[in-house]
């Protein structure tokens, strides 16, 4: 009997299914059992490609999007990467609008991916005419047959996660998991992951990370939007200026905002230690982890995950950047540049 050639027929096959990792070097002074759901593998490396091709998907579903179409999206660079990705499977164009924040990494790889980006200040109040929102969302209005996914305030985020992320770290764990700790910007994935999960288990404990500079934690608490909290910060793809519809805070236990700096450091010693070569957001899921076992968070009945978003390569011109993090004042006494010097034999 002939053999059938084992192949996937297109890079969308391999989105979702990504695996559950034991976090054991980094976490071996913790309580509790700490696993890390590892989204840089799916094939456009971080766990937007969940919405990015379910959203679209839907719209084609529905007949929103049709052949020759032309998809715009606002994003911090990842979104951005899987819808390209997304469009040159199923031919559509892309236009996407990035914040200036996004790493020059991030946008060249856009580009690369054959989008047209526009590169928006990211310093500006959201309704502010150059902000990457109100640019997607004019290019939008003013081209015919475009269709902008609108990440903040599309529900299609949250479900793609109900129906995706939940169920998988559900099963991988034997719905044993009491705690899930997840960094929220759009808060899709928080929030879809949490209903699903909450669903199965309304103990298990949800906590968000957010970045100081953000209105999410104070929003959470109080209900009430504070632009005064509101002032630049580095980390991208965490944290927000305005209160996306995305986000089901009903769903969240409670906030928890770490520094810039913390959260880069934190990144680089994931990769020295656990060999997870792993982006800025994901040193903030895991800097929260580290301000929560202080606080006595966890026992050792603890089975808690954490989601590990994107991919370090995102960021080798920021955090795994000597000179970058130089230039922002991250190494000091306590966090020396010694160890990664490099010597050049002569």
């Amino acid at each position: 009997m002939e053999q059938k050639i084992n192949a996937y027929d297109n890079v969308l096959d391999l989105v979702g299914n990504t695996p559950l990792i034991k976090l054991s070097k980094i976490a071996k002074n913790f309580k509790g059992n700490f696993y890390a759901k590892v989204e840089a593998f799916n094939p456009g490396h971080s766990t937007k490609d969940r919405i990015a091709l379910y959203i679209i998907e839907q719209a084609e579903k529905k007949g929103i999007l049709k052949p020759g179409d032309t998809i715009v999206e606002t994003t911090s660079g990842n979104t951005g990467f899987s819808v390209a990705m997304v469009s040159i499977i199923k031919g559509y164009d892309c236009i996407l609008a990035v914040s200036s924040k996004s790493s020059k990494d991030k946008i060249d790889m856009l580009r690369a991916m054959g989008a047209k980006v526009y590169v928006c200040p990211a310093h500006v109040k959201a309704d502010d005419p150059r902000s990457y929102y109100q640019v997607a969302k004019r290019i939008h209005e003013e081209m015919k047959g475009s269709v902008y996914i609108n990440q903040y305030f599309n529900e299609l985020n949250m479900d793609a996660h109900y129906n995706s992320t939940g169920p998988e770290i559900w099963k991988q764990t034997a719905g044993k998991i009491t705690h899930l700790i997840a960094c929220s910007g759009t808060g899709g994935t928080i929030s879809g992951t949490s209903k699903f999960l909450k669903e199965q288990n309304p103990n298990i404990k949800i906590i968000g990370v957010d970045a100081y500079g953000s209105v999410l934690k104070k929003y959470h608490e109080t209900r009430e939007f504070d632009s005064n909290e509101i002032y630049p910060y580095r980390i991208e793809g965490l944290g927000k200026n305005l209160i996306p519809t995305a986000t089901d805070f009903d769903l969240i236990d409670k906030f928890v905002k770490v520094t810039d700096e913390e959260s880069a450091h934190t990144a680089r010693d994931i990769s020295r230690t656990e060999g997870m070569f792993v982006g800025y957001t994901s040193g903030a899921a895991w800097q929260a982890i580290k301000q929560l076992e202080i606080e006595g968070e966890f026992d050792e009945h603890s089975n808690v995950v954490v989601i590990f978003p994107d991919h370090g390569s995102r960021y080798m011109s920021k955090i795994y950047s000597d000179d970058w993090m130089n230039e922002q004042g991250f190494f000091d006494s306590v966090n020396t540049e010694e160890e990664c010097k490099i010597e050049h034999v002569k």
